[in-house]
């Protein structure tokens, strides 16, 4: 009988724990390639997701192209494509326009959308103070409103974006609510755009009524019902506006500084798709006064 000596033994141990390393760390390695091919697998998908996206801006970028002009989803390849949806600024309440020069009617429609949204007399003034506090140049407090205060320091300039209205003190009460801001902004040229806003914007608008909105807005979104494709019945004037709405001339006139028609300033969301991997572009652009559109603003 054979008997394996305690050498030959420790041997055949270091052996076979040499050999457990060894596909230990195979294994390891094995398992980082995978992680590294997945990584930058996912890394291929995020720049074709965006390269979508960014094709798809292209398209909503060119001077010809407006809030009706159908833009198709695109389906480039299998599983990578873009989709577009343009959208009017006009039609939005422009916070900057509403507070410069503080005119009572302009501050009457802030209100009485602040109402709208459930804010209580005091909240509505403690908001439009605070918030016309934000953007003057003193230091002077209105009655309900905030200056410097400990760590508060309000920008003494016009807002930059709507979501800077968080940093203003007094503005929890709508700042709270889920899709606040879809209302607001600050690009557009100010008066509110007739080809573009809800009746809720529209009903802001003195002297119009419930009646006489319902029916413009079914006239301006033509057959289909729905505003922004090409079947939209537009007016050639603004003349044509006040006849169709039934207003005097001196009713006409007195709205004068407070609506508009077509206002240039759009919004374009652009969401590229490789596999499972999304990537979005939101982009405002003014065209129309130049060749090239004007970038107000950019978020990828």
């Amino acid at each position: 009988m054979n008997h394996t000596s305690p050498s030959r033994a420790s041997a055949l141990i270091l052996v076979l724990w040499a050999l457990m390393l060894l596909s230990a760390a195979v294994l390891a390695w094995a398992a980082s390639v995978q992680n590294s091919i997945a990584r930058h697998a996912v890394d291929n998908r995020t720049f074709e997701a965006l390269a979508m996206a960014r094709s798809g801006l292209a398209i909503a970028l060119h001077p010809a192209v407006s809030r009706r002009t159908p833009v198709p989803d695109e389906e480039l390849a299998p599983g990578m494509g873009f989709q577009v949806r343009i959208t009017s600024e006009g039609g939005k309440l422009n916070l900057n326009w509403l507070l410069r020069g503080e005119e009572p009617m302009k501050l009457a429609m802030l209100r009485q959308w602040l109402e709208r949204k459930g804010l209580k007399f005091q909240e509505r003034d403690t908001f439009v103070d605070c918030l016309l506090d934000y953007v003057d140049a003193d230091d002077v407090k209105r009655l309900n409103g905030a200056e410097d205060d400990g760590d508060y320091h309000p920008a003494n300039r016009e807002l930059q974006t709507v979501e800077e209205l968080v940093r203003v003190r007094g503005t929890e009460p709508l700042t709270s609510q889920p899709g606040w801001q879809n209302d607001l902004t600050v690009y557009s040229q100010g008066p509110i755009d007739l080809e573009s806003a809800s009746a809720e914007i529209l009903s802001l608008i003195p002297g119009l009524g419930e009646t006489r909105i319902r029916q413009f807005i079914q006239y301006r979104q033509g057959p289909d019902g729905i505003d922004g494709t090409p079947d939209d019945n537009t007016f050639p004037s603004m003349a044509a506006i006040q006849q169709y709405l039934g207003l005097t001339q001196a009713q006409f006139q007195a709205l004068g500084g407070l609506i508009t028609y077509k206002d240039p300033t759009l919004r374009i969301v652009a969401e590229g798709h490789s596999g499972n991997i999304k990537r979005q572009i939101v982009v405002v652009v003014r065209k129309g006064a130049t060749p090239k559109p004007e970038i107000l603003s950019w978020k990828e």
